[in-house]
């Protein structure tokens, strides 16, 4: 792919953005940099290399889920201030 002006300028049209000269012939060349740069990435055998998304492998540590009691409605308000008919109460949400 080749940059050159006219397609940074018509970058920034689709993206609104207002370039001024400077702006548009200093993107070109850093825009035509980077893409040298990935070319050369290009070059580089992969064919035996099987990708790679993560540099360590991945486990899931899951443990096993066991049913277990769990606070009554008595427990859970028996330390609390703010309680109406066996529930929180909170402030009013308007």
């Amino acid at each position: 792919m080749i940059i050159n002006e006219d397609l940074i300028k018509k970058v920034a049209k689709n993206a609104r953005l207002e370039l001024t000269e400077n702006e548009i012939k200093k993107f070109t060349k850093e825009c035509s940099d980077i893409l040298d740069v990935f070319s050369k990435i290009q070059e580089v055998n992969t064919k035996n290399v099987q990708p790679s998304f993560h540099p360590i492998e991945i486990k899931n540590h899951l443990r096993e889920d066991l049913i277990e009691d769990s606070l009554s409605q008595d427990d859970a308000l028996k330390n609390a201030k703010h309680q109406m008919n066996g529930y929180f109460k909170g402030p009013k949400v308007i």
